[in-house]
């Protein structure tokens, strides 16, 4: 008699290893920044896990996944981590993700994969969406100063303002990115391997031109917004800049000190004054770079909000003000919750 041949699953680091190298990387070709959040979500995930379970990451198994691990995890993150919901839920569909690949590769371990899967993302509500007048935008941006910081950051922002291109974009580009031609324009690479090129203000073009005089050794791959030791800025970096930025234009628009004013906010900013400029919807997401018009949608949404906001604020003439009442206790009761 032959014996049957017995089916061994990977073992728990091989998978997460296989889910990195094989799946997310050779058979999806997913990006290296969704490679590096799905990476750090598994972190937390096997650091948090390790440490609740009294187990080392590699002594784990998929079993040991259980929704009430997971959840408790989830609660780690925006009680003790401080995350926003959103953060919450990205981590949560890396998790998802890497149970979908383990599920079909140790079948034995399906029942408790399909229960971990059950754990739901959380709603939220939409913030709206903080942006800053064009005066506001412009005090920020300011004027060129002398020295080569100085300089840097006002095309900085200049760039962020004129493209409205995420900072990974921004960051990212290369002196040969840049086309001072006929037909000025930048190309950007956004999510997804994505690549769109935006068109430039002349204003920008001469401040390109005026970066590169000053920098003649900067070469096609370059980064064109280095540090001081001559490589890419960091996010950090140019969160720092902008908040100095604001800081000198706090000055003179003082409730800017009021304000959470990040890179998104300018790119916020550039949306709202071409939607209010009349430019077309279309052109704004394509614009963005938005890979939903849904996603272009909320600066409408935002733009009759405060115009809802502004009428609500009058009161008509010749009217009396009037205020509903309940017609009852239990109509007032749910009114009221």
């Amino acid at each position: 008699m032959s014996k049957a041949k017995v089916s061994t699953a990977p073992s728990f680091p091989a998978l997460v290893q296989q889910f990195f190298t094989v799946y997310l990387v050779n058979q999806r070709a997913m990006s290296p920044h969704t490679v590096a959040a799905y990476r750090d979500a598994l972190v937390l995930f096997l650091d948090f896990a390790s440490q609740r379970l009294g187990k080392a990451p590699t002594a784990l198994s998929l079993t040991d996944i259980a929704p009430d691990l997971i959840l408790a995890f989830l609660d780690h993150l925006e009680q003790q981590r401080h995350n926003r919901v959103q953060t919450r839920n990205l981590r949560l569909v890396a998790l998802r993700a890497f149970l979908k690949f383990a599920a079909r590769r140790d079948v034995a371990a399906l029942q408790s994969i399909e229960q971990a899967l059950g754990v739901p993302l959380k709603r939220f509500e939409q913030p709206m969406l903080g942006f800053l007048t064009r005066e506001e935008m412009l005090a920020v941006i300011g004027e060129a100063g002398e020295t080569w910081a100085s300089q840097r950051d006002h095309l900085l922002l200049t760039m962020l303002y004129n493209t409205g291109a995420r900072v990974s974009e921004m960051i990212g580009v290369q002196v040969g990115d840049v086309v001072l031609d006929a037909s000025p324009c930048i190309h950007l690479h956004g999510k997804g391997r994505k690549r769109r090129s935006v068109p430039l203000w002349t204003g920008t073009v001469q401040a390109v031109r005026a970066w590169l005089r000053r920098n003649p050794s900067l070469g096609s791959t370059a980064p064109l917004l280095p540090n001081r030791n001559g490589r890419a800025m960091t996010r950090s970096n140019v969160n720092k800049r902008l908040e100095i930025a604001v800081a000198r234009a706090a000055e003179r628009y003082p409730s800017l000190n009021t304000r959470h004013i990040s890179p998104h906010s300018v790119r916020h900013s550039t949306a709202m004054h071409m939607l209010q400029s009349g430019v077309a919807f279309s052109v704004i997401a394509l614009w963005l770079g938005h890979e939903s018009m849904t996603t272009t949608h909320r600066y409408v949404e935002a733009d009759l909000t405060m115009k809802q906001n502004a009428l609500a604020r009058l009161q008509e003439p010749a009217m009396e003000p009037t205020r509903y009442q309940p017609p009852d206790e239990l109509m007032r009761f749910l009114l009221d919750l």
